[in-house]
């Protein structure tokens, strides 16, 4: 993998059925993904830390959400260039995003955020982020 974002278009996974450190492989129905998507979420690593997105993805969320399973120092000043520091400060290569049950999505903020992520891992070979959008029926 060489690039800094995946987008997965995944109908079969529950972001109930994920723990907050990564992905439970056991909750995708392999028969019903196609296989580019299946081999996405297959590389997903097992220590890639999840961000929990409620109803609302806006800068607000993302920022509280990364610091939060990131665990961001104090100095945190919940603002784009801060989140950029203290996450290539950090020893995080990996994250997923799911946006199963998002209502709303300021584009805006989310473009932002995606282009930090891409900045940081020009920068310093890290973090690598799946985004998978996906359906809220597949816990069994």
């Amino acid at each position: 993998m060489s690039q800094a974002i995946y987008y997965v278009n995944q109908n079969n996974i529950n972001q109930n059925c994920i723990n907050q450190n990564g992905v439970d492989q056991n909750s995708i129905k392999q028969n019903n993904i196609n296989q580019s998507d299946s081999a996405l979420i297959d590389s997903i690593p097992e220590q890639a830390l999840n961000i929990p997105i409620g109803n609302v993805l806006d800068k607000e969320t993302l920022l509280n959400s990364l610091a939060k399973v990131a665990n961001f120092p104090d100095y945190f000043a919940h603002n784009w260039d801060s989140a950029w520091d203290c996450l290539t400060d950090s020893d995080i290569t990996h994250l997923t995003l799911y946006l199963n049950g998002v209502e709303k999505i300021n584009t805006e903020d989310f473009n932002v955020f995606k282009r930090l992520i891409e900045d940081a891992y020009k920068d310093f070979g890290k973090p690598q982020l799946w985004i998978v959008a996906a359906s809220d029926d597949a816990c069994e």
